[in-house]
């Protein structure tokens, strides 16, 4: 007993000890941050106005996208951030809600908008084979915000949204 009531003591007074560095307060390390997952919403730019953006960036996220969705809210809708520029083609399988596809260059700027018909597993492709984002929104969405090809998505608040979300932006050419 007198051995571990010993053994006790020392390990105490190294606490104790420990804790205390010349009379000075000790920092504890910084509580990690919780990443971001798909369900999550981020602000970002769009044409001069402000969305509310799920990001879909694995597979997985990509492949059930708004399936199953029966509304967003006005603002809301879903990004599909991909790691290199290429032709992109979505359907909507099990997806009841009406919407509105936007294809983005990798420089932010939307190229082609497109209607999306609840269920319609018919595949909706874009004509340019460079393109690199892709968000749905309600369906007349584009159209009643007066956003047009040409018009910019911030890439700098995408690159905030993908870091939250624990992916380096550098690894999909957004900046830092």
């Amino acid at each position: 007993m007198k051995n571990a009531n010993t053994v006790l003591f020392a390990a105490l007074l190294a606490l104790g000890v420990g804790g205390c560095r010349g009379g000075q307060a000790t920092q504890e390390a910084p509580a990690p941050v919780a990443v971001k997952t798909v369900a999550d919403y981020f602000d970002i730019g769009l044409g001069g106005r402000t969305v509310r953006l799920q990001v879909a960036v694995r597979l997985p996220e990509m492949e059930r996208g708004l399936m199953e969705r029966r509304q967003l809210a006005r603002d809301e809708g879903m990004i599909f951030v991909y790691a290199t520029p290429q032709q992109m083609s979505f359907w909507m399988h099990d997806t009841p809600t009406p919407l509105d596809i936007g294809f983005f260059g990798p420089d932010g700027v939307l190229a082609e908008v497109y209607p999306l018909l609840p269920f319609d597993e018919r595949t909706v492709a874009s004509r340019s084979m460079r393109l690199q984002f892709a968000i749905e929104m309600n369906q007349g969405w584009y159209a009643a915000n007066d956003i047009r090809p040409g018009a910019r998505l911030d890439l700098a608040e995408l690159s905030a949204a993908m870091r939250a979300r624990g992916f380096d932006p550098k690894a999909y050419r957004l900046p830092e």
